[in-house]
């Protein structure tokens, strides 16, 4: 028999707040936070915005250090890993295990990509060999790419946060990395939920981070038509399901949610934000960049998570959608949608949240699993703002423009990457320790 799995903790780093209460303030406001990019000079680069976090102080979330030494050497963290120290300590405390002990057979699964260390690494790889003679092939790499890799290079590695997180809370069991893109965080989730139905662990350290907005970032997903080049009025250009959509933000942020076995989480009596019921993932087979025309591994993934629950669509009250504001993802979600739910689909509101926090690929699934569950706690809906003319291709109940109340106690959440990778989560909800 498959085990429940409780969430006993949450917290969330994202551009429309920082901690879950100004995170649900900002969503439920409609509150954009797109905004021109300060940080770096934009000005030859086609795409001149971002969502990006502005104000962040590691130290105002935890007494984990911005800087990480060894042998000597001593490396400030990245934006990526300081959002997911700072996540993390969120969610732990607000899960009340402040005693690493009790981390010690944990499992951590965690989504990310590499750090913001794109500009030195392109000086690297442009580097010429000038004592080179004529017709001689160019040294391309440079020699410093000979040398053994430094701390800062290791502290880039995707799998840095998770290793980081693990030596902070002292987890000795499990610590996987999922690099699934924009689905990175959600499956990361997933598995550990596998864990804990099948009863291979108890407790368990979830989520995503990523800052993927750096100059190369921009430019790479600029270079491939993904982005909107609405520069001249941020806010309102991230519009997924509009007609005049041109494409999603690049965002940043990190969130974690804390799992745990039903029976563990009763004993201790914890307080519980939802139960996770349901996890489903599948692979479009189709392209490294574009969704399947049919949405055929969406619409599996969407299915397989119904089923995991044990639901039947009609239950179903609300669903997050991946909905990147991009033109054949927009459509191809919407397809997917009918096609796994039926006719229970265009009774059930969608909202997309990207409308406002931006696209944080590999975090994006785990903070929107914490915007669901804070859906199913408070009993309303987040928008969709810019949805302004709705695209006739996608003819759902998007939630546009201002927040919704509604009764509903099953929600599903979508997060689907480059590659194919899919993924869906459910969730319900609950109120007070588990009984």
């Amino acid at each position: 028999m498959k085990r429940r799995a409780a969430i006993t903790g949450l917290g969330v780093v994202s551009p429309v707040g920082i901690g879950v209460h100004d995170f649900w303030s900002g969503l439920t406001s409609g509150r954009s936070g797109v905004t021109p990019i300060v940080r770096y000079d934009a000005g030859g680069l086609p795409v001149q915005i971002a969502a990006h976090i502005h104000g962040f102080d590691l130290q105002q979330y935890t007494d984990a250090p911005a800087a990480y030494s060894l042998d000597g050497q001593r490396c400030a963290l990245d934006a990526r890993t300081q959002y997911a120290l700072a996540a993390a300590e969120m969610a732990v405390r607000d899960a009340h295990i402040g005693d690493t002990g009790a981390w010690a057979d944990a499992t951590l699964y965690f989504g990310a990509g590499e750090g913001d260390n794109d500009v030195s690494l392109l000086a690297r790889i442009l580097a010429r060999d000038d004592t080179a003679g004529p017709g001689a092939t160019p040294n391309v790499l440079g020699d410093a790419d000979v040398r053994p890799f430094g701390i800062r290079d290791q502290l880039m590695e995707p799998t840095a946060p998770a290793t980081l997180l693990a030596e902070r809370y002292g987890i000795t069991g499990e610590v996987t990395t999922c690099l699934t893109a924009c689905a990175a965080s959600a499956q990361a989730i997933g598995e550990a939920f596998r864990r804990i139905q099948a009863g291979e662990c108890e407790l368990a350290l979830a989520g995503g981070t990523h800052a993927m907005t750096a100059p190369l970032d921009v430019l790479g997903f600029a270079m491939l038509s993904a982005l909107s080049q609405r520069n001249g009025e941020p806010a309102r250009a991230s519009r997924p399901f509009d007609r005049q959509r041109d494409g999603f933000v690049l965002g940043e942020g990190a969130a974690v949610v804390i799992l745990e076995e039903w029976e563990r989480a009763r004993r201790r009596g914890a307080r519980v934000h939802a139960e996770l019921i349901g996890y489903g993932a599948a692979n479009d087979a189709y392209r490294v960049t574009d969704m399947h025309p049919d949405a055929r591994g969406a619409r599996r993934a969407i299915a397989a998570a119904i089923a995991d629950a044990a639901l039947e669509a009609r239950e179903i009250g609300y669903i997050n959608a991946h909905g990147t504001s991009t033109i054949e993802n927009d459509r191809a979600e919407t397809r997917a949608l009918h096609a796994a739910l039926g006719r229970a689909a265009t009774d059930i509101p969608v909202s997309s949240t990207k409308s406002m926090t931006g696209h944080a690929v590999a975090a994006a699934g785990a903070i929107e699993l914490v915007a669901t569950v804070l859906a199913l706690q408070t009993q309303v809906l987040p928008p969709t703002i810019n949805l302004d003319t709705p695209d006739p291709e996608c003819d759902l109940d998007y939630v546009p423009h201002r927040a919704r109340r509604r009764t509903f106690d099953v929600a599903l959440t979508n997060s689907f990457g480059f590659g194919g990778q899919n993924v869906t989560l459910a969730v319900r909800r609950t109120a007070g320790p588990p009984r």
